[in-house]
């Protein structure tokens, strides 16, 4: 489930410039495309960081205290 190898594609992807360009030579239908990619895998980054968290400090006053202000 975990495929370390293709996040490390997309990095490089995105570091080398290649999706910039992609994206600067690219018809409208792909740029739409490449910016839902983008922020979908925003989405996913972001859920990744609450779900670091909650792993990291379940079972901890502080693990509470983040529980408590999500459900408010």
């Amino acid at each position: 489930m975990l495929e370390f190898s293709y996040l490390e594609k997309l990095e490089e992807y995105m570091k080398s410039g290649r999706m910039a360009e992609d994206f600067e030579y690219s018809p409208e239908e792909r740029r739409y495309e490449i910016l839902e990619f983008l922020e979908r895998f925003m989405d996913v980054a972001e859920l990744a960081d609450k779900t670091a968290t909650k792993l990291i400090f379940k079972n901890s006053q502080l693990g509470a205290f983040f529980e408590d202000n999500a459900q408010k």
